[in-house]
């Protein structure tokens, strides 16, 4: 091969590969003659709905897919450093292990279940270094201090020293950056490396990947369903569908000329921030092909009396200064907030990774120890009952929590999975009771009854989260806290089960309070938004003043860093290189209570102490 065919050549080059998985309900097919190709220093972004591939295809490449998966046909054409092909599905398992890392590096979607819990992030750093053999374990631990600057970590003896659960979502997706880029790969797979990161982590890690990328001429395969993601980043974007590649071509053609219908309906399903400006009550997702109900959803009951009412909610947590000391001091991670939530209410919570937006909602399902003045529901106060007192309230406020993965049991169907709260309040007598309310359970989440007897690892990440929203609709509880509970679906599923939330809202009156890191989706669903920053709400307001007004530096700054659909518009972006605030950083010093300011009807922001300026440093004070 010459020097100018090999220039030409992709450095990764995927020929009609096909993949069945076989389980205990048949074979399916996951890809079906899929084609595309990689060259030198591009970035190919891959989207599709989850279930379309996607992961499969990236799984495929790196040689990590399950044993029940098996490779029907196709090839995986590789061009090494030297310039030399070879098909990667004629490689042994010991010569793809050696590749992986050092040719091929990946950043899976969940980075909490892809870290190893019991190891130290700098002792995960330097593993690949040390495993390949490339250094002495002095310049792998240099090189991991490094790497973690490369990635703007600023405090990298701390994390060095850390484990993955002590960090905030964003630092342990950094920390799966870094350790992707240690042995300095020709190819960085990015499996949906933002879609738990809020909108401010998500634009500095996009800035990241863009900065190490070029700086490299690296190649990445970019798979997102965030079709504003693939406008800021992409070269090149491949569309898939139920396993097929339908459409690929210059991310400008693909965003304003689109061929295939799907890419039209995936487009149009793209929530866009501005939508609402001129609207004041929540609306539904457009979606293509289906009959649109007319007008806004005027369901919160402002008339009536507060469904719950929280005043002065604190959680801190204990943390000891040293592994033999009994010393302690206790880290504020939600600090005094207040909020109201009314009947048939849609309260969004808003604000970067380690804010307390998570912690909040787990305080008040009381899965974490915490203190408040009051907390009332429907007229009773529930601050001070005990857990069995407190135990007939699950059922009126139930939880979508974050992680999907972690949070169904691995060894249950998803159809017992979703079952089990009827069951265990007694709803219903027997499973078999149960399941014509678990299939239209299933039904209503976009997914089939035939589904209920497979287990959680037969699902994409995207048809997990539906699986958990489906049981936390079982109850039809009053209150339905969601934390993050569309982040992992592609746009026209999110815009689907959006629509659902609202519809479950129209016929019940459930009360959501929506935790989101996606600023467009908030502004179709809320009423109301609260924005919270170092554990306090920071403002707080109807969601059409606070998006059309914000009063305070940080909203602003949070408004600012969503990404524009729109490959024309890709904005220029500066970050300090400090990491967003975590609630495992110590803030010892605290107001009693803020000093709030009111800036227009129901529209308030916080003032003196934690207004911060435009910079946003985070200083840790005596």
């Amino acid at each position: 091969m010459t020097d100018a065919d090999s220039e030409n050549t992709p450095v990764l080059s995927i020929r009609h590969l096909d993949v069945s998985f076989h389980g205990r309900s048949g074979t399916s097919q996951a890809l079906k003659g899929v084609s595309l190709d990689i060259h030198a220093g591009e970035v190919v972004a891959v989207v599709g709905e989850s279930g379309s591939g996607k992961s499969v295809t990236s799984l495929a490449v790196m040689g990590l897919l399950a044993d029940s998966a098996s490779i029907n046909g196709g090839e995986i054409l590789w061009q090494s450093r030297q310039g030399t092909q070879q098909d990667l599905l004629t490689l042994s398992e010991e010569q793809r292990r050696q590749q992986r890392g050092r040719e091929i590096a990946m950043i899976f979607q969940e980075p909490m279940t892809s870290l190893n819990p019991v190891l130290k992030v700098g002792d995960q750093l330097t593993e690949a270094l040390l495993d390949h053999r490339l250094c002495s374990r002095k310049v792998a631990q240099d090189r991991a201090r490094e790497l973690l600057r490369q990635v703007k970590i600023a405090d990298i003896d701390r994390v060095m020293e850390s484990y993955p659960h002590s960090l905030s979502g964003g630092m342990r997706q950094r920390v799966m950056i870094a350790q992707a880029l240690a042995c300095e790969p020709r190819l960085l797979i990015a499996d949906e490396p933002t879609t738990a990161l809020d909108v401010t982590v998500q634009a500095r890690i996009l800035q990241i990947l863009k900065n190490l990328q070029q700086q490299s001429a690296m190649s990445v395969l970019f798979i997102t369903h965030d079709m504003g993601v693939v406008a800021e980043v992409a070269d090149r974007v491949v569309v898939m569908l139920r396993g097929e590649v339908v459409e690929q071509g210059r991310v400008e053609d693909v965003f304003h000329r689109p061929q295939h219908e799907y890419t039209r309906a995936l487009l149009a399903a793209v929530p866009k921030l501005g939508d609402m400006k001129e609207t004041r009550w929540p609306e539904r997702f457009p979606l293509p092909g289906q009959a649109q109900q007319q007008g806004s959803q005027q369901t919160a009951r402002y008339d009536e009396k507060p469904l719950l009412d929280v005043r002065g909610l604190k959680v801190y947590y204990p943390v000891r200064s040293g592994i033999f000391s009994a010393l302690t001091h206790h880290v504020h991670a939600v600090e005094q907030i207040d909020f109201t939530l009314w009947p048939g209410e849609t309260l969004a919570i808003v604000g970067e990774s380690g804010c307390g937006k998570s912690t909040t909602g787990r305080a008040l399902m009381r899965l974490l120890k915490s203190e408040a003045e009051s907390i009332w529901f429907e007229g009773k106060e529930i601050a001070n009952l005990s857990s069995a007192d407190f135990q007939p309230l699950r059922r009126e406020i139930q939880m979508v929590f974050q992680d999907p993965y972690a949070s169904l049991n691995p060894r249950l169907t998803v159809g017992f999975t979703i079952a089990e709260p009827l069951l265990l309040h007694g709803l219903v007598a027997s499973l078999e009771e149960a399941t014509p309310q678990v299939d239209a359970l299933l039904k209503s989440v976009g997914l089939q009854p035939e589904h209920a007897r497979r287990y959680p690892h037969e699902f994409s990440g995207g048809q997990r989260q539906r699986i958990a929203i489906a049981r936390a609709m079982a109850l039809k509880p009053k209150i339905i806290i969601a934390d993050e509970a569309v982040s992992a679906l592609d746009v026209s599923i999110q815009a689907q089960v959006i629509n659902l939330m609202m519809d479950l809202q129209q016929k019940t009156g459930v009360a959501w309070i929506f935790i989101s890191h996606d600023m467009a989706v908030v502004e179709r669903i809320a009423n109301r938004v609260a924005v919270m920053y170092l554990g306090q709400i920071v403002e707080t307001g109807p969601r059409q003043a606070v998006f059309n007004h914000p009063a305070h530096p940080y909203t602003r700054r949070l408004l600012a860093s969503v990404p524009v659909a729109d490959p024309t518009q890709r904005p220029e972006r500066q970050f300090e290189d400090h990491e967003p605030p975590s609630p495992l950083r110590k803030i010892r010093e605290v107001v009693t209570k803020p000093p709030y300011r009111q800036v227009g009807p129901e529209h308030w922001v916080i003032d003196g102490a934690f207004s911060f300026p435009s910079s946003f440093s985070h200083q840790e004070t005596t």
